[in-house]
C-alpha cells in the first residue's frame, strides 16, 4: 500500500491548485507577446490554459508509408522535404507546394495563403503530414494538411507518439503552445482534486491531475477520451451548481406570491379562446399554473417552435394574475412584436374583463402618461411593452408575473431591471428558437422547461427551395404571381445599408464570416425593386435602425395589404404574423444560421395558402453552408434542425454568446456528451438539496472551483 502523502506534500499540491487562478503570464515561456497572443484566444489564467484542450490529435504511433497511403483516406506520413516552392498564380493568391519523400514514394502537399512556410521549412527537413490523400497530375497529394516539423533525430522513430494539436492564433504556433502547456503541467499540474470522491466513483472518472496530463499528452489514442470526459463533467457540474447558486442568491429573502389558478377571469378567458388548447398546450399551461400556485418563485422556460401557440399559453398565466388581483408585464424585443401581442391577446383579455396597456418607444407622451397612471395605481393588470417599460417612470403597484419573449435578445441588466420592478415575481420566458435538450439542461440548468411541438393550426405548410444567385428570376416570378393572386411577399437581406460590412450580424456561421462577396442590403434592394423589378407595386422597407413609430407604421400598412412586398432585415424573424404573406426570398442565405433561417421561413404559410421560401446562396454542394440549406429543404421540424445546428456549430454560436459575451463551454461537446449532461444535471440538484451553500467540508473545494469558474453568474445577481 502506498504511503499517505506528508503534510508538506499536501500543502504543495494545495499551493499548485491555488495557482490555477494566477495570470498565465507567470508561466515559463509566456513572454509579453505570447501572453497577448494567449489572451486573444481567451486564455487569461493558468486554468484557462490547462482547459484549452487539443481539438485534434496526430497519431504518430500509427504512420503509414507514402506507398500505403490510400487515396481518399485520412493518414499521417513522415518523410524528408525534397522540394518546396512559393507560387503566385494570380494576384493575392499565394500557394506553397512541397514534395516529401520516404523510401517508398513521393507525396505533394499544397498550402494556401501561408507564404512564410518557405522560410520555416527547408529541403532536407523531416516533416510529418496529416490529412486526406488525393491523386492528381501523377502524384499523391494532400491539400492544406496539418504539418509538423520534426527534428532530424525523429527520423529514426523518436516521433512515434500522439501529438496534440491545440487551436492557436497569431503570435503563437502549435509547437509553442505544446511547449507552454507541457511546462505548465510540470509546474502546477499535480493539483488537488476538487470533485467529491463519491461522484468520481459513481461515474468512473479519472483523477483531475491525470486527466489534465492525458488530455494534452495522451500515452495513447484510447487515453484521450476518458480524460476529456472527466474535464467535460467538471465543466458541466460547475456550471449547473453556479446556475443553482445564482437562483438561490437571487431569491434569498424574497416573498413570492401564490397565485390563484382558478377563478372568474380564468374561466372567462378559456371560454373566449377561439379554439381548444392542444394536449401539449394544456400540459404546458398546467406546468406554469402549478408553479404559480406555489409559495415559491417560478422560473420556467416555454419552448415552442414557430406557430405552436405559446401566446395562448401565456394568456392562461395572465388570467391567473388577474384572479389574484395583481399585475403582469410582458416584454418583447421589438415594438412590432409587442404591438402584435397586444393585438392578439388584447381582445381575449377584454372578453375576460382583464385590463391591459401597451407601452413602446412610439407611445405618445399623452398615451404614456395615462398608461403610467393606471399602471402605478393598479388599474391596469397586464402591460405589454418593449424595453420602454424599464424606464424609471413606469412603476407597478404589485407586479407578480414577468413574461419575457426571446429573452436571449435582452441583456442581463435589462432582464434584471424588469424583475426589480416586481421583487419576488414569477418569471416565464418564452422562445421560438428551438433549443436541443442538452443545451436546455446545461445552459438553462436552473430553469424548469416546458416544450410545445404540435401546431394548433397546421396551416397550409411551407416549401423551402435552395436557389443559385443566377436563378433569382425564379423567385421574382413567384413573388409577382403571389401578388397577382392577392397575396404578399418578403425579401430578406443581411445588411441594412450598402455601406455596412456585416460585422454586426448575429447568428452568422463562422465559415461565412470570411466570405468577402458583396452582400445585399435592405435599403439598396428596396430601391432596386421599386424602380426596376416591381415599379407598379408598393415595396416597403423595414429594418432595426428605424424608429419604433416607423416600424409600426410600415407593419400596419403591410398587414392592411397596402404594401405588397416588404424588404426587411431579420427584424421580422420573431413573431411577425401576416397570414396573407405566402412567398419569401432570403438573399445571401449562407450569412444566417439554421435557427434564424427557420424562424424567418415561419413568417409565410401561416394562413390557408401554402408558403414558398427561396434561399439564395452561391455556396457549392458539400460546403457547410449548403449542408444547412439542404437540411432546411429536408425538414420543417425546428427541434430536429436545432440538434443539427448543435452538431455543425459550437453551442456558443448557437446561443449567440460570441456576440453577446455569455459563457461558452470549453471542453463539453453537447452534441455527443448527452449522458454527461444528464449526469451533471442530476448530481448538481442532489448536491443543492443536501448542501445548498456547499458548506460541508467535503464540498468546500468544489464550491471554490464553482466560484472561480463561473463567478460572473454571482456578479449578475449582485448587479440585479
Amino acid at each position: 500500500m502506498p504511503a499517505a502523502p506528508s503534510i508538506g506534500e499536501a500543502a504543495e499540491r494545495v499551493s499548485r491548485s491555488c495557482s490555477l487562478a494566477d495570470d498565465v503570464g507567470r508561466l515559463r515561456y509566456v513572454s509579453g507577446a505570447r501572453a497577448k497572443a494567449l489572451d486573444r484566444l481567451g486564455i487569461e489564467r493558468v486554468r484557462d490554459l490547462l482547459l484549452h484542450v487539443p481539438h485534434r490529435y496526430l497519431d504518430f504511433t500509427h504512420t503509414v508509408s507514402i506507398a500505403l497511403a490510400d487515396v481518399g483516406q485520412e493518414v499521417t506520413v513522415v518523410g524528408t522535404v525534397d522540394k518546396i516552392t512559393l507560387k503566385k498564380p494570380r494576384p493575392r493568391m499565394q500557394i506553397v507546394e512541397m514534395y516529401v519523400l520516404d523510401q517508398t514514394g513521393v507525396i505533394q502537399a499544397t498550402f494556401f495563403r501561408q507564404p512564410w512556410l518557405v522560410d520555416q521549412i527547408h529541403v532536407g527537413d523531416v516533416v510529418a503530414l496529416s490529412g486526406k490523400v488525393t491523386f492528381a497530375y501523377g502524384f499523391k497529394q494532400m491539400k492544406a494538411p496539418f504539418h509538423e516539423l520534426l527534428s532530424s533525430a525523429d527520423e529514426g522513430g523518436a516521433y512515434a507518439r500522439v501529438l496534440p494539436v491545440h487551436s492557436v492564433g497569431e503570435g503563437i504556433t502549435a509547437s509553442w503552445m505544446r511547449r507552454i502547456v507541457s511546462a505548465a503541467l510540470a509546474d502546477v499540474g499535480d493539483v488537488c482534486d476538487f470533485l467529491p470522491a463519491r461522484l468520481a466513483a459513481r461515474h468512473g472518472l479519472m483523477t483531475l491531475g491525470r486527466a489534465l496530463r492525458q488530455v494534452h499528452f495522451p500515452t495513447g489514442m484510447p487515453a484521450k477520451e476518458p480524460a476529456r470526459r472527466r474535464l467535460a463533467y467538471d465543466e458541466l457540474l460547475c456550471l449547473q451548481l453556479a446556475l443553482l447558486t445564482r437562483q438561490r442568491l437571487a431569491l434569498s429573502g424574497v416573498e413570492p406570491t401564490a397565485h390563484a389558478t382558478s377563478g372568474p377571469r380564468m374561466d372567462a378567458l378559456l371560454a373566449s379562446l377561439p379554439f381548444s388548447l392542444t394536449r401539449e398546450q394544456r400540459a404546458a399551461a398546467d406546468d406554469i399554473l402549478a408553479d404559480m400556485s406555489e409559495p415559491s418563485v417560478m422560473n420556467r422556460l416555454l419552448l415552442g417552435d414557430v406557430g405552436t401557440g405559446k401566446t395562448a399559453v401565456a394568456a392562461v398565466a395572465l388570467a391567473a394574475v388577474a384572479d389574484t388581483a395583481t399585475q403582469a408585464a410582458v416584454m418583447a424585443p421589438t415594438s412590432v412584436l409587442a404591438r402584435q401581442y397586444a393585438e392578439k391577446l388584447g381582445p381575449l383579455l377584454d372578453a375576460a374583463g382583464i385590463s391591459w396597456a401597451l407601452v413602446t418607444g412610439s407611445t405618445t407622451p399623452d398615451e404614456r402618461a395615462v398608461a403610467r397612471e393606471r399602471i402605478v395605481s393598479g388599474a391596469t393588470t397586464v402591460t405589454f411593452g418593449t424595453t420602454a417599460i424599464l424606464s424609471d417612470d413606469i412603476e407597478f403597484c404589485h407586479l407578480t408575473l414577468v413574461v419575457i419573449d426571446e429573452q436571449h435578445r435582452f441583456g442581463v441588466d435589462q432582464r434584471a431591471a424588469l424583475r426589480r420592478k416586481g421583487v419576488g415575481a414569477d418569471l416565464l420566458t418564452m422562445t421560438a428558437t428551438p433549443i436541443p435538450r442538452t443545451l436546455a439542461l446545461s445552459v438553462y440548468g436552473d430553469v424548469a422547461c416546458s416544450r410545445i411541438t404540435e401546431r394548433p393550426v397546421a396551416g397550409a405548410g411551407i416549401t423551402t427551395k435552395g436557389l443559385a444567385p443566377e436563378n433569382l428570376d425564379v423567385a421574382w416570378t413567384a413573388i409577382r404571381e403571389a401578388v397577382d393572386a392577392g397575396h404578399q411577399a418578403y425579401v430578406v437581406c443581411p445588411l441594412v445599408d450598402d455601406s455596412d460590412d456585416g460585422s454586426e450580424l448575429d447568428d452568422v456561421p463562422e465559415e461565412a464570416r470570411s466570405n468577402a462577396a458583396k452582400l445585399h442590403s435592405a435599403t439598396g434592394m428596396q430601391v432596386q425593386l421599386s424602380e426596376r423589378i416591381y415599379p407598379d407595386l408598393q415595396v416597403g422597407l423595414l429594418h432595426g435602425r428605424q424608429s419604433a413609430a416607423e416600424k409600426d407604421e410600415i407593419m400596419s400598412r403591410f398587414r392592411a395589404g397596402e404594401v405588397q412586398v416588404l424588404v426587411s432585415t431579420t427584424v421580422i424573424e420573431v413573431g411577425v404574423d401576416v397570414p396573407n404573406a405566402t412567398v419569401m426570398l432570403v438573399l445571401d442565405a449562407d450569412r444566417f444560421g439554421l435557427a434564424t433561417l427557420h424562424q424567418l421561413r415561419g413568417r409565410v404559410g401561416r394562413g390557408s395558402v401554402a408558403g414558398t421560401v427561396y434561399l439564395a446562396c452561391a455556396a457549392k454542394r458539400g460546403t457547410p453552408a449548403r449542408k444547412r440549406l439542404d437540411a432546411l429543404e429536408a425538414t420543417s421540424d425546428g427541434f430536429e434542425l436545432a440538434e443539427l445546428d448543435l452538431k455543425l456549430r459550437h453551442e456558443g454560436e448557437v446561443l449567440g454568446y460570441r456576440q453577446h459575451g455569455g459563457v461558452s463551454l470549453r471542453v463539453v461537446d453537447l452534441a455527443t456528451d448527452t449522458d454527461l449532461v444528464e449526469a451533471a444535471h442530476r448530481d448538481a440538484r442532489e448536491l443543492a438539496r443536501e448542501d445548498p451553500a456547499l458548506e460541508r467540508p467535503e464540498n468546500g473545494p468544489l464550491a471554490l472551483e464553482v466560484r472561480d469558474r463561473f463567478g460572473l453568474y454571482f456578479d449578475e445577481v449582485e448587479r440585479a
